[in-house]
């Protein structure tokens, strides 16, 4: 519904609508002012004749027209024709009105669409499958909408289906045919150049070639097959798009949460990526999501297709259940949250991200490693925690610290895994595997040995569980010149080094590269409170089986004692920095 919006051309409203939000008259959280100060920034690179990119207002106006020619298919506007609000037209109009100056070709060939549930996704998705599919001028055009199950492929789908069957004019001019009914719709299709639209699960077929492909849910795909087989796919067409269509998730491990990191940093100008669209709203960090004029800053479409009563009913779920908390911010303020009481603050976490970041960047400086093997069947880390300040006179508090991961599991709790990304990870370099059953220990010695090599390596720290054998083996070694230190598990001597990590990263000052092993198991990290005497403390736990968190106990390990070695002030083997009284009296 357009609401009595002045019907300026679609690409004007679309840039009006960025210098809105880039003004603070619209309230948006970070990552869309982001995206609309790219194309305010790109208009201008636009006029210097060696920006290989321009603005075709033309083509931006093409699609949101076409948007505008379909027809409402739910409620009360059934059959009714669309009405683009401001932010839809830029939705649509950027990916479609951007083109090379060499040949008028799209510049944008894949579109990432991360957008709280109600606010017309499938709506847009299918103006998108069937303008690319019937009117964009690609011989033989073929459309996907794919998803992890036949239900979740069928929304889109669906969606379109119905558009053409309830818009019989429309369908005439374009020459479609409908397979199958309202209820159980079949392929979109054209005979005169055998263009064809479908749904699909899992991975097209042989021979599939497509011209477009969405991807819907994609947080809900535990592994990229799908993505990874529509992308490679598409090399035969001349301008084909890839557009991934998706609230946020709580498996920070699935390969949309990597797409989600990339859209973030492409925004923030931290990559460059000239091909890639992205759209993102959710809440700004510190946002509290209790207040209700927050829900409405989450939500573009809020009146318009979520209702004011809808989101207040979630709201107050959310505010009187424990258990609605993270599914109604994941669903309808679209912040990756993780199931339990999540420990970190994963966007605080990401700020502390620095993939350039190498061991060899800090030669010869103090380190601090942190152990944790569990069992030989499961997974293992070894955390280096390296101070990146070389002047020992600074303030414990001020200090800077950097931190690299290794993790290693055994080949048969790799391949026997419901943890797909394992193999993923395995694939990618960022994982360890050893051959066999059971871990070779030989893999971690290797790396201890060669992080010795490049740090001056104070302590090796550990949980003494399942580790006493190994650290006796590596104590022999000549070039173990470091101390062994037992770390004890219990909360008392946890908590504060928790909280102590916890400001580190609020503050970014602990500094690590980026390892999506490891963030991964920072997400899963459950926080649990335990009360001994009138002294509350917490300590790390996980909320399933499949979740593992060696990586984050192996850093607060050693973080722990890295800071014992560096303060001055320390209580039964607990830092005192900046605790409660309570606390600082245990």
């Amino acid at each position: 519904m357009a609401k009595g919006v002045a019907r300026y051309p679609f690409a004007e409203r679309a840039t009006k609508y960025a210098r809105a939000v880039v003004a603070g008259r619209v309230n948006v959280c970070q990552q869309v002012r982001q995206a609309c100060a790219r194309h305010l920034a790109d208009l201008e690179r636009a006029k210097d004749p060696a920006y290989p990119f321009r603005w075709d207002k033309a083509k931006g106006n093409a699609i949101c027209a076409f948007g505008e020619l379909m027809v409402h298919v739910k409620g009360k506007w059934a059959g009714k024709r669309i009405k683009l609000e401001d932010w839809q037209c830029f939705f649509l109009a950027l990916p479609f009105g951007w083109v090379r100056k060499s040949d008028d070709l799209r510049r944008f060939r894949e579109v990432y669409a991360e957008i709280p549930r109600k606010n017309a996704k499938s709506t847009m998705a299918s103006i998108i499958a069937l303008y690319m599919t019937f009117a964009d001028g690609e011989g033989g055009a073929e459309g996907y909408s794919g998803a992890t199950t036949l239900k979740q492929a069928m929304y889109v789908f669906k969606t379109a289906w119905l558009m053409v069957s309830l818009n019989p004019e429309f369908q005439a001019d374009m020459g479609l045919e409908l397979m199958g009914t309202s209820e159980n719709p079949g392929t979109i299709y054209r005979m005169s150049d055998n263009a064809r639209f479908a749904p699909v699960v899992g991975q097209p077929g042989d021979g599939a070639s497509p011209s477009l492909a969405i991807v819907d849910e994609y947080h809900e795909h535990p592994t990229p097959v799908l993505y990874d087989t529509m992308k490679t796919g598409m090399g035969a067409r001349t301008q084909p798009l890839l557009l991934i269509i998706t609230t946020a998730g709580t498996d920070i491990s699935a390969p949309c949460f990597d797409l989600h990191t990339k859209a973030v940093n492409m925004l923030k100008g931290t990559i460059q990526d000239d091909t890639f669209f992205a759209i993102i709203y959710s809440l700004d960090e510190g946002d509290d999501w209790k207040l209700f004029k927050n829900w409405k800053k989450a939500n573009p479409n809020f009146g318009v297709s979520v209702f004011e009563d809808y989101l207040r009913a979630q709201h107050n779920d959310a505010l009187n259940l424990a258990s609605k908390q993270n599914i109604n911010q994941t669903k309808h303020l679209n912040r990756w949250m993780n199931a339990g009481n999540a420990w970190m603050n994963m966007a605080r976490w990401s700020k502390c991200a620095r993939p350039d970041l190498k061991p060899r960047d800090l030669a010869g400086r103090r380190c601090w490693l942190g152990m944790d093997l569990a069992s030989k069947v499961d997974m293992a880390a070894l955390v280096a925690v390296v101070e990146m300040d070389d002047n020992e006179s600074l303030p414990v508090a001020e200090r800077k610290w950097a931190v690299f991961t290794k993790t290693y599991l055994p080949e048969e709790t790799v391949n026997e895994s419901k943890n797909s990304h394992y193999r993923a990870w395995r694939e990618r370099g960022l994982l360890t595997v050893t051959d066999g059953a059971v871990l070779d220990f030989a893999a971690i010695e290797e790396d201890a040995k060669a992080f010795c090599e490049i740090f001056n390596v104070v302590e090796l720290d550990y949980d003494p569980k399942e580790a006493t054998y190994f650290v006796q083996h590596v104590q022999e070694q000549q070039w173990a010149t470091f101390e062994c230190v037992e770390v004890n598990q219990h909360a008392a001597h946890i908590s504060a080094p928790m909280k102590e990590l916890e400001g580190l990263v609020a503050e970014v000052k602990l500094l690590h590269e980026d390892n999506p092993v490891m963030n991964w198991m920072i997400g899963n990290v459950v926080l649990k409170r335990t009360k001994l005497g009138p002294v509350k403390y917490y300590y790390p736990t996980k909320d399933s089986q499949a979740a593992k968190i060696d990586g984050p106990v192996a850093l607060i390990m050693a973080l722990k004692r890295a800071l014992v070695n560096e303060s001055n002030t320390v209580t039964q083997g607990i830092v005192i920095l900046d605790w409660d009284a309570e606390e600082a009296r245990a």
